[in-house]
């Protein structure tokens, strides 16, 4: 294998979802539709939040934090593989590569990050009430926001310069539809081991460790809320952490089920197929659970489609003024 090693691989091929040309058209309109989607659904919050002073809370900060690492994520992979299937090549640069790899493994970080800083303001919200605006203030909720920033770029730049340590094969065919951690290990022809050490423990750390924190803090939640007396309080209570339960049930019950899958099958086309549901369905439906379970992002919405409906004809109206 080490005979086949090139020194300098510029380019890679991403090999996608199917090879056959009549399937091209259906995949690059379900996933367009699926990109616009998520783009418009999670810009309608971030505009919600910002332009309603009710929204102007540690939560709703949040959620627009986690709206626009969705944008992110999505934005990392998907246009790349549109432009491929409508330009029907199939090449991306070395440094393409590396680059989507780096900031999918940055925004991936985040979401997990960001969910767990959710769940600690819930942890807050219900258990601790009426300290929740003391504790929850401005510069802890800043802090907590900066500190999974820091903590997502060291992560995603040691796992990208791991790999850069890394030769690369004569074959160079990625069976992703995206540069994805594990296939470009997998990829390599020199010695994996200590990318793979270092890939299971920030797995073991950046994943699990959080996973505890959510499970600690929703225990704690379900505790408190079983010792609220009257069962309206107890609805109150539960409704307002709701929406971030399935978030959360969504996202690591779609990455497992990918880790699982890939295991059991040892099929890197099988992976690519479960890995849609992390990257692509799940930012996608993060809108529509935080609109459609939030009374609050839902009203927020009404007013904003309202005022930007009074602005157009005021916009109009003073067109025609000579």
């Amino acid at each position: 294998m080490e005979s086949g090693n090139i020194t300098g691989v510029s380019e890679f091929l991403l090999l996608g979802f199917s090879e056959e040309p009549e399937v091209q058209p259906l995949i690059f309109g379900l996933f367009l539709s699926m990109y616009l989607i998520t783009v418009l659904g999670n810009l309608l919050i971030i505009l919600a939040v910002t332009s309603d002073s009710h929204l102007h809370s540690p939560m709703y900060f949040f959620l627009a934090n986690l709206s626009f690492i969705d944008i992110c994520v999505t934005s990392t992979t998907i246009p790349k593989m549109l432009v491929n299937i409508q330009t029907e090549r199939k090449v991306i640069t070395f440094a393409g590569c590396f680059t989507q790899m780096y900031f999918f493994q940055l925004f991936a970080g985040l979401d997990i990050f960001l969910l767990t800083v959710m769940a600690y303001d819930r942890f807050v919200a219900i258990c601790h009430p009426l300290h929740y605006t003391v504790i929850m203030n401005p510069q802890l909720c800043g802090l907590l926001v900066l500190m999974s920033w820091i903590l997502s770029v060291l992560h995603a730049l040691l796992e990208t310069l791991m790999v850069l340590r890394l030769s690369f094969c004569t074959e160079v065919e990625i069976p992703h539809f995206f540069c994805e951690l594990n296939q470009m290990i997998q990829l390599a022809c020199s010695d994996t081991f200590l990318n793979n050490v270092v890939m299971y423990f920030a797995v073991m750390f950046l994943a699990g460790g959080p996973f505890l924190g959510i499970l600690y803090s929703y225990s704690k939640i379900v505790s408190s809320i079983l010792g609220i007396s009257s069962a309206q309080g107890k609805y109150k209570a539960f409704s307002t952490c709701a929406s971030h339960l399935s978030v959360v049930s969504l996202f690591y019950c779609t990455s497992l089920g990918v880790y699982f899958s890939s295991t059991a099958t040892q099929s890197s086309h099988a992976s690519a197929v479960a890995s849609v549901m992390y990257t692509v369905v799940t930012p996608m439906l993060n809108p529509f659970i935080y609109s459609l379970r939030n009374k609050d992002i839902k009203e927020a919405l009404m007013r904003f489609s309202e005022v930007a409906a009074l602005k157009g004809p005021v916009v109009l109206g003073l067109k025609k003024c000579p």
